[in-house]
């Protein structure tokens, strides 16, 4: 396995893909698979195993997830990736959660996007980095104005989550934004 490795000042990524998590599936005991990817839980990792058994991606679509671990316990905290990436036109929709509850609000996601918008811009050559965010999340709503994402429209009713059907907020930054700003991030 390659897998890629980006730093932050607090944060080391790892970059997987479709191929490596396989590989980690079809090559390692579930305790190793648990280790690597950081489940906390046996619920965690099954919803894991079910999305490898279905599979990730495909013909034209792709993934490039990255662990979050913090740099001085190397504890994985979280994710953050391109998924839905299609190469074919160079676009990808970025996802991302703080499953460490006492990581949320320090700052961490803003780090770990920026590396991740720089690295699909500037590493897959992405044009389009686009965002579905939940209506009433708050913190994502934010980073997506930190980070000078457009607001293109809503989805009413796209996601069914505790009992209720909740609208997403459809957000894009292209390049050639990104490519004006400091570091990806409106000054």
């Amino acid at each position: 396995m390659n897998l890629i490795h980006i730093e932050t000042p607090r944060l080391r990524l790892t970059g997987i893909s479709h191929e490596e998590m396989a590989y980690i599936f079809e090559n390692f005991p579930k305790p190793e698979i648990k280790k690597i990817l950081g489940h906390r839980s046996e619920e965690e990792y099954q919803k894991e195993e079910t999305k490898h058994k279905n599979g990730y991606s495909s013909y034209n679509r792709r993934f490039k997830m990255f662990l979050l671990a913090d740099k001085e316990t190397g504890t994985i905290i979280g994710r953050c990736g391109l998924h839905n990436w299609n190469p074919d036109h160079s676009r990808a929709e970025i996802g991302y959660i703080m499953e460490d509850e006492a990581y949320k609000g320090k700052g961490l996601m803003t780090e770990a996007l920026g590396a991740v918008l720089e690295y699909g811009f500037n590493t897959l050559n992405l044009n389009r980095i686009e965002a579905l965010v939940g209506s009433n999340n708050t913190p994502s709503l934010k980073l997506m104005e930190k980070y000078g994402f457009t607001k293109e429209g809503v989805m009413k009713q796209h996601y069914y989550i505790g009992g209720q059907y909740e609208d997403s907020v459809v957000f894009a930054k292209l390049y050639e934004e990104y490519a004006k700003e400091d570091n990806g991030i409106l000054q």
